[in-house]
């Protein structure tokens, strides 16, 4: 190679380096970072989001699923899980049969006492599902709801429970279950990302770290969109001045023309990827003012998500939101909300937290059933881990050996209950149910076999449900 061929090599792979980062200030860099190498990826010539060959492996219910993931974890003694003999035995010292060798947060060796709920429960629905009096807004859909109460984790702390939550590890660089579901089923949309996250907050708010959306070793095309709550949700949307739709046409299929050069040079699935995401973030120049168009939505579905502002950083306004998100054909949407970790000030905090969530969840719900979504639109409400049934100070500990969700539409069975808790909602005594059982549950709700959505990665055969046995809960489907 002479001296002017090494120039122009040396220039173009200068230039497909630094277009990584974005063509007119629309390169989605949280998408497109630089990444180790990673598993094979999935061709991008039938579809920009194919699944994975052999997938589904049986017709599904799901087409799509909204987490509205509870961050801090929410006291299932507030919410779902009525326990009238703690309430009886407030203030005594905890029975130490219970807590003798059990791993606790930040109660270890302290003076175990026990503490009431300080709310009400009530019976909603014709199904008589009790719940929290805090939530009247989603416990007038109760018959809609499948509360599971027997959950349990492995993780103490934030950062790692929701890890376990959200890929069914703690190491890094696993996948979590939205790019699992994206790697196995693809999407149907080639304009919006096929997972997007947003997140909303209010006292007792717990840090999230984006390792929670992270596609791990699997192709970066997989991971979560963090969208932007306040304001616009993605930034350096439009052309920069001077900039016309038609130019920056010509300079994306120039790059394009030059990255695929460079896939044939070297065979690394992140260069397709490169590829799909340069082309999806033009698309995205249209399609995400369309999405935030909130012009569209009435007066009245602004008021029933307490919406007053739209793009104002609420969680109401990020379920607003996911619906348009999910009919537009995103996959996997997750909200946090974080607000849940009360360690003290728990009266006062949860009624914020549950005000704050309860009428916008119960719209989301609402607004699914009314477009005829719900059937096949899977929604998740919970958190990382539960609370303790024994005082800490004005709050609640940590607590992972029991916690409550709830489940609805795609199948799931609407007003019922599934699993318990012991008298004082310290273990779950029926039915446990994993983090993993619940993996395996959703997929199986989305046509997958948890046990064949696999990868080899460095001489590891990984999935999402681990190794550890794993069940898809029958019991709570229709």
């Amino acid at each position: 190679m002479n001296q002017n061929q090494l120039k122009t090599d040396w220039a173009r792979r200068t230039f497909l380096s630094r277009s990584f980062a974005g063509i007119g200030g629309l390169a989605l860099a949280s998408l497109l970072g630089e990444a180790p190498a990673r598993a094979e990826s999935v061709s991008q010539d039938a579809h920009p989001w194919p699944p994975a060959p052999g997938f589904p492996n049986f017709p599904g219910k799901a087409k799509r699923v909204v987490h509205l993931c509870m961050a801090g974890g929410p006291s299932h003694l507030e919410s779902l899980d009525p326990k009238p003999e703690l309430d009886r035995i407030d203030g005594q010292p905890f029975p130490a049969s219970f807590t003798a060798g059990q791993q606790l947060a930040q109660l270890q060796n302290a003076e175990l006492k026990a503490r009431k709920s300080f709310v009400k429960f009530k019976k909603w629905g014709q199904s008589g599902l009790e719940m929290s009096e805090l939530f009247p807004h989603t416990g007038r859909l109760a018959d809609d709801l499948c509360v599971i109460r027997s959950m349990t984790t492995e993780q103490i702390n934030h950062d790692t429970a929701h890890a376990f939550m959200n890929s069914g590890s703690i190491i890094k660089g696993r996948p979590c279950m939205g790019s699992w579901l994206l790697y196995g089923l693809g999407a149907e949309t080639a304009n919006l990302p096929g997972y997007v996250v947003m997140t909303s907050s209010g006292p007792g708010a717990q840090p999230v770290s984006a390792r929670q959306w992270s596609a791990g070793f699997l192709p970066s095309k997989f991971q979560g969109v963090a969208f932007q709550s306040s304001g616009a949700p993605v930034h350096y949307i439009g052309n920069p001045d001077g900039v016309c739709q038609s130019t920056q046409r010509q300079v994306i299929d120039e790059v394009q023309r030059l990255n695929g050069m460079l896939r044939q040079r070297h065979f690394d699935p992140e260069i397709e990827t490169r590829i799909a995401q340069y082309e999806m973030a033009f698309k995205m120049q249209t399609a995400v003012p369309e999405l935030t168009d909130m012009g569209q939505e009435s007066a009245e579905t602004l008021q029933a998500y307490g919406v007053k502002q739209p793009g104002d950083g609420s969680y109401g306004s990020n379920c607003l939101l996911a619906r348009r998100l999910l009919e537009r054909g995103v996959r996997f949407v997750q909200l946090y909300h974080r607000a849940w970790d009360h360690h003290s000030n728990l009266e006062r905090n949860f009624k914020i937290a549950a005000d704050a969530t309860d009428r916008p969840t119960a719209a989301l719900l609402q607004d699914l059933k009314d477009r005829g979504m719900l059937e096949d639109t899977l929604v998740i409400w919970g958190g990382e881990f539960g609370r303790t049934p024994m005082a800490q100070g004005s709050g609640r500990d940590h607590h992972i050996n029991a916690f409550s969700v709830w489940m609805a539409g795609a199948g799931v069975k609407g007003g019922t209950v599934y699993g318990a808790t012991d008298e004082l909602g310290y273990r779950a005594v029926e039915n446990e149910v994993t983090v993993h059982d619940l993996h395996a549950t959703m997929l199986h709700l989305f046509g997958v076999d948890h046990e064949k959505l696999r990868v080899q990665f460095q001489g590891l055969d990984l999935k999402l449900t681990g190794v550890e046995p794993a069940r898809v809960v029958h019991d709570i489907l229709g």
